[in-house]
């Protein structure tokens, strides 16, 4: 049965709403999100749910995490569709606030500078950190406002963003945080392509190209068990067959983000452009050592 949730837009509607809650000792479940809402969403929803008594979700498009030169005047907000969303994924409370609620007097990014921030440290100065320079600062930042605001015990966040759960893991870890970090497995349309909110940009030729992304982490993960030069040159062969692509980045690494290994788990991590629609996606991969060749 959907239930509508309770709508809250300021800091003292969302503390009275969770005060109850508190008092009572339930287990809070927390899904941070930008909106414009799918069924990833709703995936991560219902991985609170398994993990909290109540879940909050936040529904807050983040001006700190984009460039003055990005497409946050762009960006979908569909509060109504997400509110339904929710309701349909037993989320009790949503917290939509405005960006004064979260940047005391508005927000420029001059401002947001004489202010105190979280630096994110060296992990964001790679993969996406490279491309989007400040992204990852306003990431954190947010989510740290986000969990000094709901005080979760657990937040869910989906894997396909990969650099940032592990981004905020090290964050929860390093600040002393007291929230458990979930990272839930990426919902994937009926052709592969990672569910984003960012997909609805694509134009028919666009979205059929996206898929490609898709198929090229697979062909990586077939050729692992040849090293990690023929796993990479597996997706660069798939990316390279379709025109519309422009590759940002395609990286193999271990698990944590640093040099692949020769051989055991790591991750493949791929960015490109359609058009200005940007979309990244990521998989497990397992490398091993290259057979050696009979003489």
């Amino acid at each position: 049965m959907t239930t509508s949730p309770t709508l809250a837009n300021t800091r003292e509607e969302l503390s009275a709403l969770l005060a109850p809650a508190r008092r009572d000792g339930k287990r809070i479940g927390f899904v941070p999100t930008m909106g414009a809402l799918h069924e990833g969403h709703a995936s991560l929803m219902r991985e609170a749910a398994q993990h909290a008594d109540m879940v909050v979700v936040s529904i807050f498009v983040n001006p700190m995490q984009f460039a003055p030169t990005e497409d946050l005047d762009r960006y979908p907000r569909t509060l109504s569709e997400d509110l339904e969303l929710c309701g349909a994924n037993g989320v009790a409370v949503v917290f939509a606030p405005a960006v004064e609620v979260m940047y005391a007097g508005g927000f420029s990014h001059d401002s947001v500078r004489d202010g105190v921030t979280v630096h994110p440290g060296r992990l964001a100065t790679i993969l996406d950190g490279e491309s989007r320079p400040g992204h990852f600062d306003g990431v954190l930042t947010v989510v740290a406002k986000l969990f000094g605001l709901v005080q979760p015990d657990v937040a869910v966040f989906g894997q396909k963003d990969y650099q940032q759960l592990a981004l905020i893991r090290a964050m929860v870890r390093d600040l002393c945080l007291p929230v458990e970090i979930v990272g839930a497995e990426t919902m994937r349309e009926a052709d592969g392509l990672a569910m984003s909110s960012r997909n609805r940009y694509l134009d028919p030729a666009q979205r059929t190209a996206a898929a490609v992304l898709n198929r090229a982490l697979h062909a990586a993960r077939e050729r692992a068990s040849y090293g990690v030069p023929s796993a990479r040159w597996a997706a660069m062969n798939v990316l390279k067959s379709e025109p519309l692509i422009e590759l940002d980045y395609l990286a193999l690494t271990s698990v944590d983000l640093g040099e692949a290994p020769t051989s055991g788990e790591g991750r493949i991590l791929v960015a490109a452009r359609l058009g200005s629609t940007r979309l990244i996606d990521n998989m497990p991969i397992h490398f091993s050592t290259p057979p050696e060749r009979s003489s």
